[in-house]
């Protein structure tokens, strides 16, 4: 992931930082973010020579020893390709194995496919029907600038072992192995951190440097009760009237990657060489061929024909300038919601905090199907961190703004924090004086300057002494609908941390937060009427290489799988292979930073327009794809 809105051709799932812009933004190494955006499926497609070298990926402890070892090949290739020389497992297998020889646990299979006739949506719907409406799955997009689609996009299904923690109680579901493992641990982050810390990533050169492989999913706003234990139990957390995990990640061995500049699409599969197997020939040879098929079949998916309903092109003739409607429920009336705004400056007065972000829930029925509000968001907010997930007990629809933890391959930590809005002009000229009004307004400004100095403290607690640089501050950014101030904070990962001690730092976001943040949450637990769920936590990956992306979770839908009190429609038209729609409830949460001079009814309008514009994704896909509750099309 890179900078967010800021500079063109760079997407927030793939920080690639050019060599002139790191002598802008010194003094600190700011390497390539791994972690990319941009892909696309398939019909008819044509596989391309992918021979390329495989190295020990940088900084892995592969590479340590690759650096020292004497024998370790230097041009190994593990592309499952169709060249002449490839064209065969046994080629591929002999530079599997030079891969596992130098040191790599963890070698990728792949291929390279043309796709400039695909798409990242119809790409997913490849790997994963209607009909899988809850197999844990990604998509991940991104637009920067407002209008400028990022080039990598990223998907995947099907994950090999899944982590899923409600509050201490941590479920291991290893499905390669068919087994569940249920345990208590104080902090549940640490058995995906765990499984993490003895990779050894073998590379392909022919694959570009972003993310291909690794844990994908959330960590939710009460995980930050593992990292503070007493001070903020789970006990005085508000009701969980949903029961949705604390936090879900996947890990994904087979993954799709679409470069949108080269319209090339590379499906991946990594293959896990056990220490065991490492010196029986054998063993890796039933590794490699189990690898082999698996990368096959994830091929020959992309290559298949898509089902004639399972992406209908609907017809865009909604207003999407017009002013979205008003949500039509929250789980806090009006008058309760300015009670806790008042209740909130009491504490702001008395000295407890400076600021909070208090949150309501909105919730909205709808019998549009949570990927197809994911089409219509696309169009409505284009955003750095587009996701559609598909996540145990809830399906995540997000275009999220800001990062919440980055974690490059060169173990830079990065936190953006954005604070400070201005809706964006119908001209340049308009824009400009939006900007300006924007910079001018004292409240605002002190705001961000705030959540600039959270920042730097949660990335100081990680990072080498005198790294924390402070690289951009109070640049504007625009979006296609707003625009915000940001910043930019940067520190080097100390030695003995990883990406999932910056991840524990960061949490929450003084975004979502307050100031101090201890004390502004325990304020939450008595504000707020239920738990906030993935709303307020991070989305996104960590891959093998140890690098980490995760998007801070606003203008985020959270849609339970399923209600008691869910509605179907049968009125299916004659012939349609669609099953009968059902009933969905979208949740959108949306908050509002009060300070000391905060008016509790402009403060109550913030979150109700937060929602409205996100719930204008819902009423695009009602008109797009549904019509008395069938398909359009």
């Amino acid at each position: 992931m890179s900078s967010l809105g800021q500079r063109p051709h760079v997407n927030a799932y793939d920080a690639q930082t050019s060599q002139a812009q790191r002598k802008l933004m010194t003094p600190i190494r700011v390497r390539r973010a791994a972690l990319g955006r941009a892909f696309l499926p398939v019909k008819a497609t044509a596989t391309i020579d992918a021979s390329a070298s495989i190295r020990n990926h940088p900084g892995s402890a592969a590479a340590q020893s690759a650096s020292s070892a004497p024998a370790a090949s230097a041009s190994t290739s593990t592309s499952a390709s169709t060249s002449r020389k490839d064209s065969t497992p046994d080629a591929g297998f002999e530079k599997f194995m030079e891969a596992v020889n130098s040191g790599a646990n963890l070698v990728p299979l792949s291929k390279r496919i043309f796709s400039d006739h695909l798409t990242p949506v119809s790409a997913y719907r490849c790997l994963v029907s209607e009909l899988d409406s809850e197999l844990p799955s990604f998509l991940l997009e991104s637009v920067v600038n407002g209008d400028q689609q990022g080039r990598y996009s990223f998907l995947g299904s099907c994950p090999a072992v899944e982590v899923v923690a409600t509050r201490d109680r941590v479920v291991m579901l290893d499905h390669a192995a068919g087994t569940r493992t249920v345990s208590t641990m104080a902090d549940p982050m640490q058995l995906p951190e765990s499984l993490s810390r003895n990779w050894r990533p073998a590379r392909v050169d022919g694959i570009p440097d972003v993310f291909t492989g690794g844990w994908v999913g959330y960590a939710g706003y009460d995980t930050v009760r593992y990292v503070y234990g007493t001070k903020l139990p789970f006990e005085s957390a508000p009701a969980d009237d949903r029961q949705l995990p604390d936090m879900h990640l996947g890990l994904y061995h087979d993954v799709v990657v679409f470069d949108q500049a080269t319209k090339i699409l590379y499906p991946i599969s990594w293959v896990p060489v056990p220490e065991q197997d490492a010196a029986n020939p054998e063993a890796l040879r039933a590794a490699y061929d189990a690898g082999y098929s698996r990368l096959s079949r994830l091929s020959s998916r992309l290559s298949s024909a898509l089902p004639a309903a399972s992406l209908t092109p609907g017809d865009i003739s909604l207003d999407l300038n017009k002013r979205p409607a008003l949500p039509s429920s929250s789980n806090m009336t009006k008058q309760e919601f300015i009670d806790a705004v008042a209740a909130t400056k009491e504490h702001i007065q008395a000295g407890d905090i400076f600021q909070l972000v208090l949150s309501q829930r909105f919730e909205r029925r709808t019998f549009a199907t949570p990927f197809e509000i994911y089409r219509a968001l696309r169009v409505v907010n284009p955003s750095p961190y587009m996701v559609y997930m598909q996540a145990r007990g809830c399906h995540i629809v997000s275009s999220s703004p800001e990062i919440l933890c980055r974690v490059d391959n060169g173990r830079v930590v990065t936190n953006r924090p954005l604070a400070g809005t201005r809706p964006r002009g119908k001209d340049v000229e308009t824009d400009k004086a939006l900007e300006a009004d924007l910079l001018a307004d004292q409240k605002e400004i002190a705001e961000h300057v705030m959540l600039v100095d959270l920042g730097r403290n949660d990335v100081g607690k990680v990072s080498v002494s005198g790294s924390v640089v402070v690289q951009k501050l109070m640049e504007v950014e625009r979006y296609s609908h707003v625009m915000h101030i940001s910043s930019t904070v940067t520190g080097d990962l100390l030695p003995q941390l990883d990406s999932w001690d910056a991840l524990r730092a960061a949490l929450p976001a003084g975004t979502v937060s307050g100031a101090p943040k201890v004390r502004a949450m325990q304020i939450i637990d008595e504000l707020e009427v239920h738990k906030r769920g993935p709303y307020g936590g991070g989305i996104g990956h960590v891959s093998f290489t140890g690098a980490m992306d995760m998007a801070l979770g606003l203008r985020t839908m959270i849609i339970p799988d399923s209600a008691a009190d869910t509605l179907y429609k049968y009125d299916i038209p004659a012939g349609s292979e669609c099953p009968p729609r059902r009933e969905w409830s979208v949740h959108i949460q949306a908050g509002a930073g009060i300070v000391a001079d905060s008016r509790p009814e402009a403060e109550y309008e913030e979150t109700v327009n937060k929602a409205a514009a996100l719930g204008r994704a819902i009423d695009l896909a009602e008109q797009a794809f549904v019509q008395d509750g069938r398909v359009v099309g």
